[in-house]
């Protein structure tokens, strides 16, 4: 992680009410992950522990905390798109995904209605079937 990058971060949200989470999912958009270098920082900038912010970096799965390369496909888990049919999909689309694609579960995406659904790089897709969710696997 460059600290220049991540001191920029930090002080865009300076004196913020809540800052915390606003911090770390910049940090997670700009870095792919956030590193115990950065828990550190974020930490002191917000006079919190260590320990809190790793807390919170470890409770929420938006956060990770390696860099992982891999184009990511979250897929909905949430009761909707479960009483919709995404738990058949699931199979298709992990060996669609194999090693080469993150397959990370997500709980609503806010199309309940519209279920399954999947987002790709910020895009949401919805009312998916297995072919489609595999096609889009396969484009990640």
């Amino acid at each position: 992680m460059e600290p220049g990058n991540l001191d920029q971060i930090i002080a865009a949200h300076a004196g913020r009410k809540g800052a915390l989470l606003p911090i770390l999912h910049e940090i997670q958009r700009a870095f792919g992950c956030i590193d115990p270098a950065a828990e550190k920082a974020v930490a002191l900038a917000l006079n919190l522990s260590r320990a809190e912010v790793h807390g919170v970096v470890s409770f929420y799965h938006d956060f990770t905390q390696a860099h992982d390369p891999r184009p990511v496909v979250e897929l909905c888990r949430a009761e909707a798109c479960k009483a919709r049919g995404v738990e058949a999909l699931v199979p298709a689309a992990e060996a669609a995904a194999g090693e080469r694609v993150n397959l990370k579960e997500v709980y609503c995406l806010g199309l309940c209605s519209m279920g399954p659904s999947a987002r790709i790089g910020g895009q949401i897709y919805a009312g998916l079937d297995e072919a489609e969710l595999v096609r889009l696997v396969n484009m990640a």
